[in-house]
Parts: C-alpha cells; structure tokens; sequence
C-alpha cells in the first residue's frame, strides 16, 4: 500500500508542475507581442496613408468624368461664379433645359480626409484644361507623403 500511495503523490505533483503558465511565461509573450507590434503597426498606418491618396485619385478621376458628362449635355464648362464643382450638384440658373444631372454625390466632392476637391476653370497645372486638386492630409497646398498635394492630369 505504501507503493501506491507514493505513486499517488507524484502523479498529483506533476499535474500541478503541469497545470499553468508562470509568470516569467506570460511576461515573455507580452514582450514579443509588444515588439511585434511596434514593428508592425508602423508599416501598416503608412498603407493607410498611400490607400488615401489612391481613393483621392479615384475620386479626381470620377469629378473629371461628371465634368466631361456635363460639358457634353451643357456645352461648356462650369467655372466659378457658378460655384465651380456645385454646377455638378445643382443646375446653374442658365442651364437648367440643358443640365441632366446631379452628375455627382455631394460626398464625392471630398477627399478622403474630408477636405474640398478644388476645381479651378482656367487650369494652371493644365493650361487650357481645368485643374481638380486635393491638398492631402493637411488640407494645404504642398508638402510631401501624406500632405502631398494629388492633381488631375
């Protein structure tokens, strides 16, 4: 019997030796997943910054095509003592036999960070075009990265 009972000690004491992680354990994988992420994180907010810049190119793209669309039904441009880009929300009190839109959503005139799209009729980028211009992260002319400014071509 005393056999058995000796068996029966051990078995418990490994099963406890065996139950949990300790606490040096724990603190091992928080600093790995800690230096993970300060590897990472970076590298995934600067995706985020060049996607926004995308989606305004997207955005630029879709404003060129609604200006085409009224400059066919219209016969000209918009320019600015209309409102500029608002000729494209609302009909100009000149045009309303001609204008068939909204050619636009009033959200499409933002860039991804929530700024204006700026339309300029007599195109200083594009001479002899028009100008659409989002003024990146900062919402200023210039910069570089994230503040760059994204121009039409």
């Amino acid at each position: 019997m005393d056999g058995s009972r000796k068996r029966g000690k051990r078995m418990k004491r490994r099963k406890r030796e065996h139950e949990g992680f300790t606490l040096v354990e724990l603190l091992v994988v928080v600093l790995i997943i800690g230096m993970l992420a300060t590897v990472l994180a970076p590298r995934m907010f600067k995706g985020l910054g060049e996607t926004k810049a995308k989606i305004a190119r997207v955005k630029i793209a879709r404003i060129e095509d609604a200006l085409a669309r009224f400059q066919y039904d219209c016969g000209r441009l918009p320019d600015e003592s209309e409102g500029g880009l608002e000729a494209l929300l609302v009909a100009p009190p000149d045009l309303e036999e001609k204008w068939k839109g909204a050619y636009l959503k009033r959200s499409e005139l933002e860039d991804p960070w929530g700024n204006l799209i700026v339309y300029i009729s007599e195109g200083e980028y594009n001479p002899g075009s028009f100008d659409l211009i989002s003024f990146g992260a900062d919402g200023q002319e210039g910069g570089e990265g994230d503040n760059a400014d994204i121009l039409n071509d």
